[in-house]
């Protein structure tokens, strides 16, 4: 008699690990921008609504978040199989889809520039794909143990440590809030998040396969930098979302975010210690694309702003009109409505 033995192990030569690697990160980019759009389409239904509910009560606004939570799945999983270098530039694909679903379901109108951005990002799409190494990612819980007390890593860690905490200083104590200041922070964090992700994905991906990675004490310091790091990444982010137009935010921080993830993923898990010269050559000038692409597309996108529903000054009962809506800055009584027995007294 003959044994049939069946290989669930998944894809085993590298090549093939490492696309399958591309294919999680570049679906998972793209359901986070279907994600993204339903959100935005379900703020601008709700607002346009004489009595809007709250956001969480539609099924449309969970139906994107349940996209968002499988797309961050999908990103997560593809650092288990690829390289960092590689997975990071992918963030690309969320915005090439965002801007073509914008057109295809918002009815925005596209320009010449979002056809060459996308052109642009798709050639450097490929470029990168093409001329990542292919280095095996039998990335195994002592192996992270021994790139944590390597000396490249130990220095790249001293410096970020010390570029933070001066950026963080210039934050609290000198209230610099420039958009160049917080986007380095965002980017600083996010080569901490590259390197506890693929971490753990990839201990998790053996732990899967039945090589326990999990009893390991670093397998659960990468799960609370990893934690720490997005924590911080998103407060950052949201504060530079809160205070420049996303058209700004979006193509700065995809280049810093994706250059940090580069050099920590070349620094801790030396993913080009082999390549060619012509291959690194041609992987920086897919990012470079890349990175034009990204701008192209989001540089004249204009921000949506809600409708929301406002209280005319002029047609407050009670309250007479006076011809000067806007009170005088300099009047005691500035920020406040005026009483009809201070309508017939001068103003200083």
């Amino acid at each position: 008699m003959y044994c049939l033995s069946i290989n669930v192990e998944g894809p085993q030569s590298p090549l093939l690990t490492q696309l399958f690697g591309v294919l999680l990160a570049a679906a998972g980019n793209f359901l986070i921008s279907v994600s993204l759009n339903i959100q935005k389409c379900t703020h601008l239904q709700l607002a346009c609504q004489i009595d809007p509910k709250p956001y969480y009560t539609s099924k449309l606004w969970w139906c994107g978040i349940i996209l968002l939570g499988l797309g961050e799945v999908g990103n997560f999983t593809a650092y288990g199989f690829a390289p960092a270098a590689l997975v990071a530039p992918l963030g690309c694909v969320s915005v090439i889809g965002s801007a073509f679903i914008s057109v295809l379901f918002q009815k925005e109108t596209m320009k010449a520039a979002d056809i060459l951005g996308g052109t642009l990002a798709v050639a450097g799409t490929y470029l990168l794909v093409t001329f990542t190494p292919n280095v095996p990612q039998e990335l195994t819980a002592k192996k992270v143990q021994n790139y944590l007390v390597s000396w490249p890593f130990v220095i790249y860690a001293i410096l970020e440590i010390i570029i933070f905490c001066i950026l963080l200083y210039f934050y609290k104590r000198k209230a610099v809030k420039h958009i160049v200041v917080l986007l380095m922070m965002v980017a600083l964090l996010a080569s901490l998040t590259v390197i506890a992700v693929k971490a753990v994905a990839s201990m998790i991906t053996h732990s899967v396969k039945g090589k326990m990675q999990l009893t390991y004490p670093v397998f659960y310091i990468m799960c609370v930098l990893m934690a720490a790091a997005c924590a911080f990444q998103v407060k950052f982010l949201n504060q530079a979302m809160e205070l420049y137009e996303a058209r700004a935010v979006v193509p700065v921080n995809f280049v810093f975010t994706t250059t940090s993830a580069i050099i920590s993923g070349v620094i801790f898990y030396q993913e080009f210690q082999s390549a060619a010269l012509l291959s690194v050559f041609m992987f920086l000038f897919g990012c470079l694309l890349s990175f034009l692409g990204v701008f192209l597309i989001t540089r004249n996108k204009k921000e949506e702003h809600l409708q929301i529903p406002y209280i005319d000054c002029g047609h407050i009962p009670g309250q007479k009109v006076t011809g000067k809506i806007q009170p005088d800055s300099h009047h005691l009584c500035y920020g406040t409505l005026n009483n009809e027995d201070d309508l017939g007294k001068p103003q200083s």
